[in-house]
């Protein structure tokens, strides 16, 4: 991810006096937090193995098994009874405005109490303190289980590492940049899809739909190492195919993407003119503050620049993909599933055994198959395997 001094003053926002300055920017999040805004993946190439040399070839590969796919949702059936049945467990949100997050804590909820649990939400309200707060409050509860929902485990250790002392499980949802045990935060697993797949998938439209010629600006936040591995895998897809290019990478924080996002638009549409053809961002939220700047550019619903999503799919997306309004994909995860799996991943935390191991699929959804209803839930049983598993029947 490149961040330029024209992003940075694209990027400021006077909050007192409520306007846009362009005189002298203000510093980065990751700037104001002491950080590179490319932090460590700078030196990484996240490209996937085996592409070869037609990117176009594979881009369009991507596009069409996810379109048609339908594999990659059933959860492993081995049967772990419930524990602790009659027990809360404590949801700790990042910020419950974002509607991934929102998703998967109604998602957990409802898995909850198909096992026998209560849960609390606690809202972190888009700030390291906010969630620093939500989270001392959680552990506070003495809940039989902890859920970090969508930030990283990493920023809150020293607090997951002491429920962890104190025998309180933790499971998170895109709490590291990886799936997985992250043992070093004292998060028993992480349950998200393999993010490069989502940047992967992401790309592979911009690619595919210029039928090889997309020139993209990606945007990210680096608060979240799992954003910037995705902008990161996203541009380099994008810098396989000979005839694409990428115009910017953009760094600005989701929890103000109404208020930033008009005149980063309005800037980028300036600086690149006709060849801005996609507008790439690791979540969905960026998309409703840039319709704005777009529309008053003159710019049609169906693009370009068309947007496209590697977040994790919400209803606000699906509505502007199934009306064609400034938003032409997204790649979207089973958060419904992942919110049952985060409950079953305590269970098997509570009962000794091992995380499951299983990693959901992420599914490319355009207005070709755009879900009817508000999320992309896949129906592969897996509400009924999970009642079976916790009954202790396979």
């Amino acid at each position: 991810m490149r961040t330029t001094t024209s992003t940075r003053v694209a990027l400021s926002f006077a909050v007192v006096a409520g306007l846009l300055t362009t005189a002298c920017a203000s510093p980065t999040v990751a700037e104001r937090q002491g950080r590179s805004p490319v932090a460590a993946t700078s030196q990484e190439t996240l490209v996937p193995r085996g592409v070869g040399g037609d990117v176009l070839a594979d881009a369009r590969k991507r596009v069409a098994e996810s379109l048609s796919g339908t594999t990659g949702f059933t959860p492993p059936s081995q049967p772990v009874p419930a524990q602790r049945v009659g027990g809360t467990i404590a949801f700790v949100a990042a910020d419950l405005t974002n509607g991934g997050v929102n998703t998967v804590s109604r998602a957990v909820a409802e898995a909850a109490a198909a096992i026998g649990w209560k849960v609390t939400v606690l809202d972190g309200k888009g700030s390291a303190q906010g969630r620093t707060d939500a989270l001392n409050q959680a552990l506070a509860m003495k809940p039989i289980g902890v859920v970090l929902g969508g930030f990283d485990a990493t920023e809150q250790a020293s607090t997951t590492r002491q429920a962890a002392d104190l025998g309180i499980p933790v499971v998170g949802w895109h709490a590291g940049a990886t799936p997985g045990p992250m043992t070093a935060a004292g998060v028993f697993v992480n349950v998200t899809t393999d993010p490069l797949e989502v940047a992967w998938l992401a790309a592979a439209f911009a690619v595919a739909d210029s039928a090889g010629t997309a020139g993209v600006v990606v945007l990210t936040d680096s608060q979240y190492e799992i954003a910037l591995r995705k902008a990161k895998a996203m541009q380099d897809y994008v810098r396989l195919c000979a005839g694409c290019t990428v115009l910017s990478g953009e760094d600005s924080p989701i929890s103000e993407a109404d208020a930033r996002m008009p005149s980063l638009v309005s800037s980028l549409l300036q600086r690149n003119g006709d060849r801005f053809g996609y507008l790439l961002a690791i979540n969905g939220n960026y998309f409703g503050g840039a319709k704005s700047s777009l529309r008053d550019a003159g710019k049609l619903p169906d693009g370009p620049p068309k947007s496209v999503a590697a977040g994790d799919g919400d209803s606000a997306e699906f509505q502007r993909i199934r009306t064609a309004d400034y938003q032409a994909a997204t790649v979207a995860e089973p958060m419904v599933l992942q919110g049952w799996q985060l409950v079953d991943e305590l269970n098997r935390a509570l009962a000794g055994r091992e995380p499951s191991g299983f990693l959901a699929k992420p599914a490319l959804i355009t207005k070709s198959n755009v879900p009817a209803g508000e999320v992309f839930d896949p129906p592969s049983g897996y509400r009924e395997i999970y009642r079976k598993v916790w009954a202790g029947r396979s």
